[in-house]
């Protein structure tokens, strides 16, 4: 389980630099640009997500292990 989060993190980083240089600054919300940000929030929020599955199951793995001792 935590290489397939590091795996998914890691194309969604990919994801982000790529769509970063898809950006048309000077039209920011418009035609490709618009595409590109979005892909960007998406990306974000699934880094968040797998962070957040990251974190329960070292929490589920520790409350395993203290009620074994």
């Amino acid at each position: 389980m935590k290489i397939t989060t590091i795996v998914l993190s890691i194309i969604a980083l990919a994801l982000i630099v790529f769509n970063v240089t898809q950006l048309n600054f000077s039209h920011l919300f418009e035609g490709d640009s618009i595409v590109a940000l979005i892909t960007i929030v998406l990306s974000l929020c699934a880094i968040l997500l797998l962070q957040i599955l990251r974190i329960s199951k070292r929490i589920e793995k520790l409350s395993k292990q203290k009620r074994n001792v």
